[in-house]
């Protein structure tokens, strides 16, 4: 079979190519529930900050927000001048009980304004002059060379975040869908041609590997998952779906460290307040049941939840009622022990922008990497964040 054939023909190759070369031994993995997780949340296309941690009492974000600012009356307080937008009442339930940190002004030096290459950065941890092929969790996964360490991206595509040299993380937003591609006759038949002879690093062999273990991974996700039943109810939105996988992930015992979702939409150049309110309401919605069933299955102790987007909007609104590409943004962090609950630091100034009228940043978003790898996950930073230092926060 050329290679061209088989990658016309099969209908799981798009998918395939995309899973990991490294889901082996699994019966090698510590027992459930003895490893810290991570679970991303990526607010794709740029959420407006600005009016997601809002400073209410500051008259400049009125002046230079005249249509689009939130009222200080519908603003949810967190203290005396800094609130929250009015649908997050999810994150705010969440945050009276001490299981929030709010990271102001996340950014990095001589930021770009292009959603692909933003994201870029945000995903490999590189400079804005840097550009990396692989992801910096998909390093985490090279690193371990062989350790039990994997990851799961609730997408059918894989981002370059979960992208190694040597090792993927897997895509996986529905175990069954995964398991019955894997079972599907064609896949079998084609694993057969792996005992050809010719068949080799130079056509096909390196295709037969992956899929293998596709096939054992699929099996291994399906088997455990299957034996757990979601115990919330969850909104009927792309994240809570992907939110309500990743519980039955974590609370059957998937020996899984790291999950990735996202929420796209972000994009507000016009029309901005309808958009992001119902945005700001998916994602409230979908939160709070989530870190409830982790604490109804005592998995929340071990879960840290961070959200980002790649950047945040310019201060001032646009003719169109929107906000166009900026710069600094909030971090939200998630868990039940965290070092320093609530606003974690100032929020940006509005009396001291850049040249081009956007936020400076204050916080370097791989200061925020380095954090969550030495703290959290126990592993050493300079080698995911190609070779260089961050000084940590104390968040965790």
């Amino acid at each position: 079979m050329k290679r061209r054939t088989f990658l016309k023909n099969t209908s799981l190759a798009s998918t395939m190519l995309l899973v990991p070369q490294f889901v082996k031994a699994f019966e090698h993995l510590p027992p459930a529930g003895t490893f810290k997780r991570l679970v991303i949340i990526q607010l794709s296309g740029g959420n407006d900050g600005l009016n997601t941690v809002i400073p209410y009492r500051n008259d400049l974000y009125y002046q230079k927000r005249p249509r689009i600012a939130l009222p200080k009356s519908a603003v949810l307080r967190l203290t005396d001048d800094t609130g929250l937008h009015p649908e997050l009442t999810g994150l705010k339930a969440l945050y009276d009980q001490g299981f929030v940190s709010i990271l102001n002004g996340v950014g990095y030096p001589n930021p770009n304004r292009s959603h692909f290459r933003s994201m870029d950065i945000w995903q490999t941890a590189s400079g804005s002059d840097e550009y990396l092929q692989t992801g910096w969790i998909g390093r985490i996964l090279d690193h371990q060379n062989g350790h039990p360490h994997d990851a799961i991206e609730t997408d059918d595509q894989l981002s370059l975040t979960l992208k190694g040299e040597k090792h993927n993380g897997i895509a996986a937003k529905d175990p069954k869908i995964l398991y019955r591609m894997a079972a599907d006759p064609f896949f079998k038949k084609t694993l057969s041609y792996q005992k050809d002879a010719h068949l080799n690093e130079h056509n096909l062999g390196y295709l037969y590997r992956t899929l293998i273990d596709t096939e054992s991974s699929a099996n291994y996700i399906f088997q455990t998952t299957k034996t757990y039943k979601n115990t919330q109810s969850y909104p009927n939105n792309p994240l809570a779906k992907q939110l309500k996988t990743v519980a039955q992930y974590i609370n059957s015992g998937l020996d899984t460290k790291i999950f990735y979702t996202s929420l796209g939409g972000f994009d507000t150049h016009v029309a901005q307040n309808n958009r992001q309110k119902r945005l700001m309401k998916i994602y409230s919605e979908s939160i709070l049941p989530f870190v409830k069933e982790l604490r109804e299955n005592n998995t929340f102790k071990d879960t840290l939840i961070m959200t980002f987007s790649e950047f945040g909007r310019r201060v001032s609104e646009n003719a169109a009622g929107g906000t166009d590409h900026g710069t600094a943004n909030n971090v939200f962090i998630i868990g039940e022990s965290l070092k320093k609950q609530g606003i974690y630091n100032d929020l940006p100034r509005l009396d001291n922008l850049d040249s081009n009228g956007d936020l400076i940043h204050t916080i370097d978003f791989r200061r925020i990497y380095a954090t969550i790898l030495k703290n959290w996950l126990q592993i050493d930073q300079m080698k995911i964040l190609n070779g260089k230092h961050f000084s940590t926060l104390k968040f965790i």
